[in-house]
C-alpha cells in the first residue's frame, strides 16, 4: 500500500521545466453495480491517490457510488466526479450532440448527485474528470468544453479539473479561473500527434505492467511518452489515469505504485 502524502500545492502545474518527482495516480471507479461484488475497486483504491467516481449516467449507481466514496475516503484518496454522457449501453464512449444548456445540465446534475453523497460521507468533492466521449469531445470542441467548465464554476470553482493538456478544455478552463491538472495515461498508447490511440485498434491498450511503468516514469522524469510508431512525444501530465474496468486493473495499479516508489517518485493528489 502506498503512503498517502499530505495535501499541499501540487508541483508541476503548467509548463515549468524542472523535473518534478511527484505524480498523482487517478482511477475510474464505481463503474459496475453493487451486485457485481468482484472487489476490483477495493483492490485498486489502496494504490491510487485520486478516485474518479461514476455518477450513474454512463455507468454505476447511487449505492455503488456511496460505497466507493466511503472506502476511498477512509484510505485518504481524493474524491472526484466522473461525469459522462447518459448512455449506459455504450458505456458513455459514443459521441453525442447536445446544445450547450443541455450539456451543462447533464454535467451539473452529476456533480450535484455525487457531491451530495460525498458531503453525506463527511467529505468534499475534490476534482472532476469527464468520462469517455464527453472527455474527448470537450478536449477539441468549445461547444462541449465550455458547458463542463460552467457547470464546475456554478457548483464549486475550487474544484480541480483533470484534462489533457494542451487541449481546448484545459485552455478554456484556465481562462475561466479553474485549476487544471494535465492528465496522461499509463495503460493507453499514443499517436504521433499526442492523441490517444483509438480503442478500435487492437494495440490501443497497454496490458504489460512493466511497459506501463516505463511509460509513467518517462512522463514524470522526461515529460514525454513513446508513441505507437516509436516517436518521442512531449507529455506534461501531472496526473496519470488508470481504467478501473479491467480484470487486471488492480494488479497494474499495485505495480505502478510499487515501481514509482522504488524509483523515488511520490504519489500524491493535487492539494
Amino acid at each position: 500500500m502506498i503512503t498517502k502524502q499530505p495535501a499541499g500545492e501540487f508541483p508541476g502545474e503548467g509548463y515549468a521545466v524542472r523535473v518534478c518527482d511527484v505524480i498523482d495516480l487517478n482511477a475510474d471507479l464505481g463503474e459496475g453495480s453493487i451486485e457485481d461484488g468482484d472487489g476490483v475497486d477495493e483492490g485498486l483504491i489502496p494504490w491510487v491517490s485520486s478516485a474518479n467516481i461514476a455518477c450513474g449516467l454512463h455507468a454505476g449507481d447511487p449505492v455503488l457510488a456511496a460505497h466507493t466514496i466511503v472506502i476511498a475516503k477512509a484510505q485518504g484518496v481524493a474524491l472526484g466526479a466522473h461525469p459522462g454522457w447518459p448512455d449506459r449501453m455504450a458505456f458513455g464512449r459514443k459521441s453525442q450532440s447536445h446544445p450547450a444548456h443541455e450539456t451543462q445540465a447533464i454535467v451539473g446534475y452529476q456533480l450535484g448527485a455525487l457531491g451530495a453523497l460525498v458531503r453525506a460521507a463527511g467529505g468534499r468533492l475534490h476534482h472532476v474528470k469527464p468520462h469517455g466521449a464527453l472527455y474527448h469531445q470537450a478536449s477539441v470542441d468549445p461547444a462541449y468544453a465550455l458547458p463542463i467548465i460552467e457547470a464546475m464554476v456554478a457548483f464549486d470553482p475550487g474544484l480541480w479539473l483533470y484534462a489533457p493538456d494542451p487541449s481546448v478544455l484545459a485552455a478554456l478552463a484556465r481562462e475561466r479561473g479553474l485549476r487544471v491538472v494535465p492528465e496522461g495515461f499509463a495503460d493507453r498508447r499514443y499517436e504521433a500527434d499526442g492523441t490517444l490511440t483509438l480503442r478500435t485498434r487492437p494495440d490501443a491498450l497497454i496490458h504489460d505492467p512493466e511497459e506501463a511503468l516505463r511509460q509513467v516514469i518517462g512522463i514524470v522524469r522526461e515529460r514525454r511518452v513513446v508513441g505507437r510508431g516509436g516517436e518521442r512525444i512531449p507529455c506534461n501530465a501531472r496526473t496519470i489515469g488508470l481504467h478501473g474496468d479491467g480484470s487486471r486493473a488492480a494488479a497494474l495499479a499495485r505495480r505502478l505504485a510499487e515501481g514509482l516508489g522504488q524509483a523515488g517518485i511520490t504519489i500524491r493528489a493535487p492539494g
